[in-house]
């Protein structure tokens, strides 16, 4: 269980780097605060039903994408996120790729990071 509560809370805190990140080093993708909490936690949620869902499809039936599961599961979360929230838009072709980029990228690196230094020793119990 408390696996469970760290790893949720990595990847909260990952896909809030992730999101500000994206919007600020790409144009038509911004955030608003009122309801960037909102956001973050649709995007998790959908990110979390719907990575198994597209690695199961990709596996039978387009092995070529498996490799981009991440990515693929990323832009539907934002998709989702964009369509049940005001706190998140995205403009233009360019924001969306760079945007999936950019939100994949950040938050995996803010997830190894925050797993492997800041919280591994809290996950094994060692401390």
């Amino acid at each position: 269980m408390v696996r469970f509560l760290w790893n949720t809370l990595t990847n909260l805190i990952a896909a809030v780097v992730g999101l500000w990140v994206a919007d600020y080093f790409v144009d038509g993708f911004d955030t608003q605060l009122s309801g960037f909490i909102v956001a973050v936690l649709i995007f998790v949620v959908a990110q979390a039903l719907f990575s198994p869902f597209i690695f199961k499809m990709a596996v039978k039936y387009a092995k070529a994408l498996q490799g981009g599961v991440a990515l693929i599961s990323t832009f539907v979360a934002l998709l989702l996120t964009t369509i049940f929230t005001d706190g998140l838009t995205i403009d233009g072709v360019t924001a969306w790729l760079l945007g999936t980029v950019i939100v994949w990228l950040a938050s995996a690196l803010a997830g190894w990071i925050l797993l492997t230094f800041l919280l591994k020793s809290k996950i094994d119990g060692k401390d």
